[in-house]
C-alpha cells in the first residue's frame, strides 16, 4: 500500500468517526440527560415526564366541574395544595401564579391555572383562598394521579409546590416552594414558543 492509500484510508476513517461520534454522543444524553450541564431553565425538568389521563382530575366545586373542559389542550400552571389549610406559602405561590400568567400576555389565552386539591379542605374555607379568582380552576385527583405525584416526589409535594403540565396531560416541570415566578416565565415562554400544541 503506498502513501497515498493511506491517506485516502485515514480521511475516509475520519470522516467516519466525525459522523458517529455526535450520534453516539446523542445517545448517551438520551440515556443520562442528567450528565447535561449549562441547562437554560429554572425548574427541575421531570424525566420522564408523568403522562396524566384527563379522567383522573375532577372538580372540586361547581365552577371547576362546569368549565373541567378548559384543562384540555392548555398548558397549565399547576399550584399544589397539599393540606387541608392552604398557609402562607401555599396563598403566596397561588398570589405568584396569577401574576405570573397577567406577564404572559399574548400567550396567556394559552395556558390555564389550576390549583390542585390533594386533601379535602372545607369547601366554605377554601373560598376564603381564592375569593377574587374568576377563572382559577379547583380540582382533585383521583388515587391513580396521586400515585403518579408521588413518584415525582416520594414524601408528597410541599406547600407552595408548582407543577408545569403541557396539552398532551405530561406532567413536566416542577418548581419548589417560593419559587420566582420572573424564572417560571422564562421558561414557560420558551416552552410555548417552541410548542406547535396548545
Amino acid at each position: 500500500m503506498n502513501a497515498q492509500q493511506k491517506k485516502n484510508r485515514l480521511i475516509i476513517l475520519t470522516l467516519f468517526a466525525m459522523t458517529l461520534i455526535p450520534f453516539l454522543i446523542a445517545l448517551l444524553f438520551k440515556a443520562k440527560p442528567e450528565l447535561l450541564q449549562g441547562q437554560t431553565n429554572y425548574g427541575r425538568l421531570i424525566v420522564p415526564p408523568v403522562l396524566t389521563e384527563a379522567a383522573e382530575l375532577t372538580g372540586f366545586d361547581s365552577f371547576s366541574s362546569e368549565n373541567i373542559q378548559e384543562l384540555s389542550a392548555h398548558w397549565l400552571i399547576v399550584n399544589v395544595i397539599p393540606h387541608q389549610d392552604c398557609n402562607e406559602v401555599c396563598l403566596d405561590a397561588l398570589h405568584k401564579t396569577r401574576q405570573l400568567q397577567l406577564m404572559l400576555n399574548k400567550d396567556l389565552p394559552r395556558t390555564r391555572r389550576v390549583a390542585l386539591l390533594l386533601d379535602n379542605p372545607d369547601p366554605k374555607l377554601a373560598e376564603a383562598w381564592w375569593k377574587d379568582e374568576k377563572a382559577l380552576l379547583r380540582v382533585k385527583p383521583s388515587p391513580s394521579f396521586l400515585n403518579k405525584l408521588n413518584g415525582i416526589q416520594p414524601g408528597g409535594l410541599p406547600d407552595g409546590a408548582l407543577l408545569l403540565m403541557d396539552p398532551l396531560r405530561n406532567l413536566m416541570m416542577q418548581y419548589n416552594p417560593g419559587f420566582d415566578p420572573y424564572k417560571v416565565k422564562s421558561d414557560l415562554t420558551h416552552l410555548l414558543k417552541i410548542s406547535q400544541i396548545g
